[in-house]
């Protein structure tokens, strides 16, 4: 019997507006550190969370993750275990690109006095089959590690509902206590009879970690599975980079990007910030500058103000090692609850 439950077909809803009112590049407050294999800037944003009153932000091709203070500016580097050859960074220029962890989407779990962010990578292929765990005390002091996880990602790679032509986890939310919510990005090549799907699974918290301890224990196969048919933007297909829930409800961000497969880029047409209202309903508007114009910008990372339900952050991603990721503050207007 088929995972899925339904699909959801999304729409554009003329009276919702998002806008990008400002934007920043993100430069460490330490600069750059050689002996550490760490640029002056963070390289690549593809996912973000709240760490106390900073947001983390997670990079793709980079092992480092970025503590933002959103409202003074300073941005301090965490570094993440290196990869083999010592390094931490992962580009073309460097042949190491296979390497990197593509870490895509991120939750935040609060523990008391500490904060434990679970950052996911895509699942593109199986070097990025990995899962780092960093925990941010109060006191400023932080660990990590990075968890193999090919018995999961496995299951969620048989599960064609979900991932179907190409696995690419690219959003995480946390819709419900103990419910994660993972985000299928349909931009892969078609394989065979399955094509590139966009779509959603549920997965419980606790026995996800407790196969993450303990890899005896039953990987969590992925439940509640449901399809979602974005449209397009400007005759290009919308594809899901990143959510973040508010209770029940998801915002979700989606780029018009002609991207060939899972592994390479291609040229973004624009990106939207949608609303799936408990998963019955989803829509979305595009996202414009100040001037009323789309976004040029492929914007991934996405976090809500939880001091404000019309205000948020993304990060915009250029896609270029050399040039500095944005960290962008959106507003949004319009009946988005419903």
């Amino acid at each position: 019997m088929s995972a899925t439950h339904r699909t959801i077909t999304a729409r554009c809803d003329p009276r919702l507006t998002a806008t990008v009112v400002s934007r920043e590049p993100l430069r460490y407050s330490g600069g750059a550190d050689e002996a550490q294999d760490r640029p002056a800037y963070v390289r690549a944003g593809s996912a973000l969370a709240r760490v106390g009153p900073r947001l983390a932000v997670v990079q793709d091709d980079a092992a480092f993750v970025a503590l933002v203070d959103p409202e003074g500016g300073r941005v301090d580097a965490v570094p993440l275990p290196y990869a083999r050859g010592g390094r931490r960074q992962f580009d073309d220029a460097r042949g190491n690109k296979a390497l990197k962890l593509d870490l895509e989407a991120c939750v935040a779990l609060p523990e008391g006095d500490r904060v434990r962010l679970l950052a996911f990578g895509s699942g593109s292929t199986r070097e990025r089959e990995r899962i780092v765990e960093l925990v941010v005390r109060t006191d400023g002091s932080s660990a990590s590690r990075v968890r193999g996880a090919s018995t999961w990602y496995s299951g969620l790679r048989a599960c064609a509902e979900f991932s179907g032509s190409e696995l690419n986890l690219e959003g995480a939310a946390l819709p419900a206590p103990g419910v994660l919510r993972l985000f299928q990005r349909g931009n892969g090549a078609p394989r065979g009879d399955r094509r590139p799907v966009d779509a959603t699974c549920d997965v419980p918290v606790d026995a996800l970690l407790a196969h993450l301890d303990d890899p005896r224990r039953p990987a969590p196969p992925p439940a509640r599975v449901v399809e979602y048919r974005l449209g397009d933007l400007g005759g290009t297909r919308l594809t899901f980079t990143d959510a973040a829930a508010a209770g029940a409800r998801v915002f979700f961000l989606a780029a018009a990007e002609e991207s060939p497969d899972t592994v390479h880029d291609g040229p973004v047409h624009g990106c939207v910030l949608g609303v799936i209202d408990d998963r019955s309903d989803a829509r979305w508007t595009p996202l414009r500058d100040d001037r009323g114009r789309v976004f040029p910008g492929k914007v991934e990372g996405l976090c809500l103000d939880p001091g404000d339900e019309r205000r948020g952050w993304v990060v915009v991603d250029r896609d270029d090692p050399a040039t500095p990721c944005e960290l962008g503050e959106i507003r949004w207007e319009g009946p988005w609850i419903q």
